[in-house]
C-alpha cells in the first residue's frame, strides 16, 4: 500500500510539474489560432487569418531569413571547431581536460546577459561593426560547446584499440581517422549540430548585444512584445519558432540515443 502510494505521489508530481511547464506553451499555440485581434479568454473563434497576415509581412520574413542564416553558419562553424577542440583534448590527461572544457564551457555555462556584454566589449574595442559577422561569432561561441560535449562524450566511448587495428593493417593515422573515427563520431556531430541550430535559432540575449542593426526573429518577438504590438503575429511567429526549434531538438536527441548504443 506504500508503495501505491508513493507510486502515485510521484506520477501526481511528475504531471503537475509538466503541465507548468508545457500549459503556458499550449496557451500560446491556442492563441495562434484566434480570431480576435485582442487576446482574451477564452477565445472566442479560430482562424488562420494570422499566419497569412504575418507571413505577408515584410518584416518578419526578414529577420526569419536572418535567423536561419546565422544559425545555419554559426553551427556549420560550431561543428568544425567542436569536433577539433574535442579531438585535440581526447588523449590528453584528466586535469588538462577538465581545464579545458571548463574555459570551453563558460559561453553557455555564464547568464547570456554577461556573455553578450563580454562579446560586445570585446567586438568595441577589436573595432569591428556590429552586423551579422558579429552575430554569428557570438553564436559560435556558445554553439562549439554543444558540438564538442556530444563529440567528446562519444569518443570517451570509443576504445582506442579500433585506430590500432586500422594502423595495422596499413592506414595512415589520418586514414584511420576518415574511415574509423570519424564515422563513428557521426551521429554526434550531426546531433550536436540539430542542437546548435536550435540554440542558435532562438537566442535572444546574446543577440540583443551583438546584433547592431540586424533583427532576427526572437529579437523581432521581444521587440514587438515589449511595444505590444502585433500581438497576434507574434503568437504566430512564436508558433512558427517553437515548431522549427522542436524538430532538430527530437532529431538531435534520437541521433545522441542511437550513437550511444553502437
Amino acid at each position: 500500500m506504500n508503495g501505491s502510494l508513493r507510486n502515485i505521489a510521484v506520477w501526481t508530481a511528475a504531471l503537475a510539474v509538466l503541465a507548468f511547464l508545457l500549459l503556458p506553451l499550449c496557451v500560446v499555440l491556442i492563441y495562434a489560432f484566434d480570431a480576435a485581434s485582442v487576446q482574451v479568454w477564452p477565445i472566442r473563434g479560430l482562424s488562420l487569418k494570422w499566419f497569412a497576415s504575418t507571413w505577408a509581412d515584410e518584416e518578419v520574413r526578414s529577420a526569419l531569413l536572418i535567423s536561419v542564416e546565422v544559425a545555419g553558419v554559426a553551427t556549420l562553424l560550431a561543428s568544425v571547431l567542436g569536433t577539433l577542440a574535442a579531438l585535440g583534448m581526447n588523449g590528453l590527461s584528466s586535469r588538462i581536460v577538465q581545464a579545458g572544457s571548463f574555459f570551453l564551457t563558460l559561453p553557455i555555462a555564464l547568464p547570456g546577459v554577461l556573455t553578450g556584454i563580454a562579446m560586445n566589449s570585446f567586438f568595441t574595442a577589436c573595432g569591428l561593426p556590429f552586423n551579422l559577422v558579429t552575430l554569428v561569432i557570438a553564436h559560435t561561441t556558445f554553439c562549439t560547446v554543444v558540438v564538442y560535449s556530444n563529440v567528446m562524450a562519444r569518443l570517451r566511448r570509443l576504445s582506442p584499440t579500433l585506430l590500432e587495428a586500422a594502423q595495422d593493417m596499413g592506414a595512415t593515422p589520418f586514414q584511420g581517422f576518415l574511415t574509423v573515427t570519424l564515422p563513428l563520431l557521426g551521429g554526434a556531430i550531426m546531433s550536436g549540430m540539430l542542437l546548435a541550430f536550435a540554440l542558435s535559432f532562438d537566442e535572444v540575449i546574446v543577440s540583443t548585444f551583438t546584433a547592431g542593426s540586424e533583427t532576427t526573429l526572437p529579437l523581432w518577438i521581444f521587440g514587438a512584445i515589449r511595444l505590444g504590438q502585433h500581438m497576434p503575429e507574434v503568437n504566430v511567429v512564436v508558433f512558427a519558432v517553437m515548431a522549427v526549434t522542436l524538430v532538430p531538438v527530437v532529431m538531435g536527441q534520437k541521433l545522441a540515443a542511437s550513437a550511444s548504443r553502437e
